[in-house]
């Protein structure tokens, strides 16, 4: 880990070879900013979104058709007329997340996403399972979205058989696979409109999404009237609001929680924002918001129309509809859900070449992936290649079984990002990773004695041998010399500066623990009722500990001007990122057994590709660590300094 001091002479071989693995999953990268020299070599994303754009991306990704079918489930089996309380408290438990993203976003623009956000705070090990998981999760989404179009488009045609031959689904003679070329198809152009550039694609998603926004102001409109015309005997029930109880509408609100997924895909977009301070943290909050407000006026008129326990589980609104004799809505509603479907689609394929291309930028995979196109900007033979594997599994799966491997993708990001929210005010960073061939191109401005570490990575030794390190050098032992109780003062502020981080880690270390044993003993059935209390007891007490210490302690001075400043900062901190991560932990431990089973099986795929490819490959392999002050000296005497 970076301000680590390495000793050769400890551990022996196999001493030095774990403590080099460790270290090497710690190193964290620098926050891509107006530093970045041209050495670095890396065609840039063409800078074309805004506003309006982030908007349409994130409540094209977020809006899917799940809203057409949620809310006959979730009113059924949890929430009965409550849904729409159930719809707030997980719009209010996804805002918690676009606090955490709004911030790093505008501090840190740069692809990637929450791979970006984790390799600069916490380190490339988690950074590399953050973003593995998330090529997992737009890749199963993907396909998963895909597939669900076709029956949907057949009903507008007429019915299941109403497709041509060539579109419509078909089974494999001797198996039971069931193939779906419209899926394969609609994935393919797709890929094809994202290959021709940020500008065109985000410009056809606002149109798709338009229309599907103006399917859902249909549903409310007309379906407000037509509760005021029937007097709304959905809530005219015997069994009140809350038939189910408090626990009932909370468990809708898990349910419903992950309607909110894919406002991170406007993160994903930052290094193609115009003005990223500004515009990313409003994209984020205004497509959350967006998408909340229609959630909750979607189901305010649907419950009412129909009392829950009447609700058709699998066609919810256009039932409701049909049942006041208005047969011809069932089309328009089947065209909002298509138009959801083909936006969400678009934004399942959109991060993940970003994501590659960044793991890519960083070394961990081939450079193929970070080929940036020069005519359209984008990253197109990654877009190709995704397009194509999401194509095939669209082509070949029924990906619904593996809907919960998305969610795990998901969850996972949104803790990281909070974790990072936490890490970045009270221990941010503190040294910053220089390349040998930058040192190298800087010419003979500082000569610098550089130390190496027995991880391969490397720290400077704050000696310099040019005239303007050894003026300053002088400089400093004159003031300790004339002044030695303002030295001895400096001293003692640096000692203290160093035990608040260390309190601070130790605290977030606890409150990480302490959730993760908080939330693991409450969802463990199986463990004896002992057993449960006593972790959910001890990761209670380091969860209120570990909130305490950080509460009580300051913030560290460098979040004032880490990365990018000017932006969004998220309020109420530490409380807010605590509340998001014990949120997304619990819903992530109750996915289930075999989501969990399946996903592992991923990961471990990546480990192997991490340890044979990406750990040898890291362009932080052979850094040089120096701290962030002397970094500035470094920058400021380059002679490829980028003002």
């Amino acid at each position: 880990m970076m301000g680590f001091n390495g000793d050769p002479l400890s551990g022996g071989a196999g001493g030095n070879s774990l403590s080099s693995g460790i270290r090497g999953l710690l190193r964290r990268k620098q926050v891509d900013s107006n530093r970045v020299t041209t050495e670095s070599g890396h065609p840039k994303l063409a800078k074309e979104l805004s506003i309006l754009q982030l908007m349409a991306i994130g409540v094209g990704s977020t809006i899917g058709a799940g809203v057409y079918v949620l809310v006959g489930t979730v009113a059924r089996e949890h929430s009965g007329p409550a849904l729409t309380i159930s719809f707030l408290i997980a719009g209010i438990a996804a805002a918690l997340s676009a606090f955490c993203y709004a911030e790093l976003a505008s501090r840190c623009p740069s692809a990637g996403s929450a791979y970006h956000y984790s390799y600069i705070c916490v380190g490339e090990g988690v950074a590399w399972l953050i973003g593995w998981a998330l090529i997992l999760e737009y890749t199963i989404g993907g396909s998963a979205v895909a597939r669900g179009i076709s029956p949907n488009l057949a009903f507008l045609f007429g019915g299941a058989d109403s497709l041509p031959f060539f579109l419509s689904r078909m089974l494999i003679p001797g198996t039971d696979i069931v193939v779906d070329p419209c899926a394969a198809i609609l994935v393919l152009v797709v890929t094809g409109l994202l290959c021709v550039g940020i500008k065109e694609s985000s410009f056809v998603q606002a149109i798709v999404t338009t229309a599907n926004l103006f399917v859902m102001v249909f549903i409310i409109i007309v379906g407000g009237y037509l509760g005021f015309k029937t007097g709304w005997t959905g809530y005219e029930l015997r069994s009140g609001f809350l038939p189910f109880g408090v626990n009932g509408m909370l468990a809708g609100s898990a349910t419903v929680f992950f309607a909110y997924i894919g406002f991170d895909s406007v993160a994903s977009t930052a290094e193609e924002v115009k003005n990223p301070q500004r515009d990313l943290p409003l994209g984020v909050g205004a497509s959350l918001s967006i998408c909340c407000s229609l959630y909750m006026l979607v189901s305010v008129v649907i419950v009412g129309l129909v009392p829950y326990y009447a609700m058709d589980p699998d066609t919810p609104i256009s039932s409701a509809f049909a049942s006041h004799g208005m047969q011809w809505a069932v089309y328009i509603i089947t065209a909002g859900a298509v138009t959801a479907l083909c936006s969400t689609l678009m934004g399942s394929i959109l991060p993940q070449p970003r994501i590659l291309m960044a793991m890519s930028r960083d070394g961990l995979l081939p450079p193929f992936f970070a080929d940036v196109n020069r005519r359209t900007q984008v990253p197109v033979k990654s877009t190709i290649l995704t397009g194509v594997c999401a194509a095939m599994l669209a082509f070949f799966m029924d990906v619904s079984q593996l809907a919960g491997m998305v969610s795990v993708g998901t969850l996972l990001a949104f803790t990281i990002v909070a974790i990072s929210i936490l890490i970045l005010r009270y221990v941010p960073p503190d040294t910053v990773p220089l390349s040998q061939s930058f040192l190298g191109s800087i010419g003979p401005i500082p000569s610098y004695s550089i130390s190496q570490e027995n991880d391969g990575g490397n720290q400077i030794n704050p000696v310099a041998t040019s005239s303007a390190y050894s003026n300053n050098s002088l400089a400093k032992e004159e003031a300790s010399v004339d002044y030695p109780l303002i030295v001895k003062q400096l001293n003692q502020e640096k000692a203290s500066e160093q035990e608040r981080r260390r309190i601070a880690a130790w605290s977030i270390t606890a409150v990480c623990v302490g959730l993760l044993s908080l939330t693991s003993g409450s969802s463990a059935a199986y463990l004896p009722i002992v057993a449960r209390y006593s972790v959910c007891g001890t990761g209670g007490i380091l969860l209120l500990c570990g909130l305490i210490a950080l509460s009580c302690i300051d913030q560290d001075d460098a979040r004032h001007t880490f990365g990018h400043t000017g932006g969004f900062i998220c309020p109420f901190v530490p409380l807010l990122p605590i509340a998001c991560i014990l949120i997304n932990v619990y819903l992530m431990i109750n996915l289930g057994a075999g989501t969990w089973i399946r996903v592992s099986m991923w990961m471990v795929v990546g480990v192997f590709v991490y340890v044979f490819y990406g750990r040898k490959h890291s362009l932080l392999l052979d850094a040089v660590y120096v701290s962030t002050e002397r970094a500035d000296e470094i920058y400021q005497n380059s002679v490829e300094y980028v003002a």
